[in-house]
């Protein structure tokens, strides 16, 4: 039977190469997920272990019955979105151990289905930010640069149904001004993993609230030419780092809440979900929503719709009550 050459110990191109490539391998595998991604990965499996160790079980390899036990343990604390992403963690984190770890295991998959019933599979959403309830939140906004930016930041995320990432993510160089508007090149996105790039169309409506003469004029007050186009200001105005995910939420939630509103239902997704439900309100097509929207779920977008068109009809008045 022929045999495959052993890999010399020493050094030698053939060796030197090999190495290369698997350093190369490991990169792009490094890759193969996003950095949010992995970040929250990274601190599922932590719970993970943590709870494993404090309870005597152990986390690698783990057993199906101890995921059962973990997931039966926060179904009082955890959604099911993030009870089932920590399933997905655990397991990444099994096979990049090489332990074998299986989630269609009935011992886990028995008290998913299980809590899915008993707790309903409808999650908590950002209700979605309507136009009205951003003029409104918007009267607050003065002249500083921070108010500038904010009212950029809210509109153009709204106008383009925009994810968080995908606003902090914006550079300058991703937004063009074309005759109808803003043209924006999204190089990389939740949808877009691969980084094919998706462009959206922002337009111009010449109204107090238009997105397109909001940005231009933070671009313009800023002075940003390169780099990325939303940023920390000081209360001194000064312009500091790009923003991260977590400053989009917290802006609306600031702003909302200046206006009276309770700022805990919102955040920076309901701008993706207010796009939704007031272009269903307007009659707009589904196809055209989903391609702005860039929704990979026909079903997800169609609950922003369904709320949307809700009161479209009376349908009490037209059963005659």
């Amino acid at each position: 039977m022929t045999t495959l050459p052993a890999i010399s110990n020493t050094p030698s191109l053939m060796t030197a190469s090999l190495v290369a490539l698997a350093d190369e391998a490991a990169a792009l595998a490094e890759n193969a997920r996003a950095v949010a991604t992995k970040r929250a990965y990274q601190s599922d499996w932590t719970h993970f272990e943590n709870w494993c160790s404090g309870v005597g079980l152990a986390a690698l390899p783990a057993a199906p019955t101890t995921i059962g036990l973990y997931v039966a343990a926060h179904r009082d604390v955890l959604a099911l979105a993030t009870i089932g992403r920590r399933v997905s963690a655990i397991a990444v984190a099994h096979r990049l151990a090489e332990h074998p770890c299986d989630t269609c295991h009935p011992a886990i998959q028995d008290v998913l289905a299980g809590l899915r019933r008993a707790v309903g599979t409808r999650q908590r959403q950002a209700a979605p930010l309507t136009v009205p309830l951003v003029r409104q939140a918007l009267v607050g906004c003065g002249s500083r640069l921070l108010d500038v930016r904010d009212r950029a930041l809210i509109l153009v995320a709204l106008a383009g149904a925009l994810r968080r990432s995908e606003v902090v993510a914006l550079d300058v160089a991703d937004i063009t001004h074309v005759p109808g508007g803003l043209r924006v090149l999204l190089r990389r996105s939740k949808g877009d993993q691969d980084g094919a790039g998706e462009l959206v169309q922002i337009g111009i409506t010449g109204t107090k609230t238009c997105p397109v003469a909001a940005y231009a004029a933070w671009i313009a007050r800023s002075g940003i030419i390169a780099g990325p186009a939303f940023r920390s200001v000081t209360r001194h105005g000064r312009i500091g780092a790009a923003l991260t995910a977590r400053h989009v939420s917290e802006v609306i939630k600031k702003r909302l809440g200046a206006a009276g509103h309770d700022a805990t239902r919102y955040s920076a997704h309901s701008c993706r979900a207010g796009f939704a439900t007031m272009a269903a309100q307007a009659g707009v097509e589904e196809r055209i929503i989903a391609r702005q929207t860039r929704h990979r779920s026909t079903a997800v977008l169609r609950g922003y719709i369904r709320e949307g068109e809700l009161f479209h009809l009376n349908l009490a008045s037209q059963i005659g009550l």
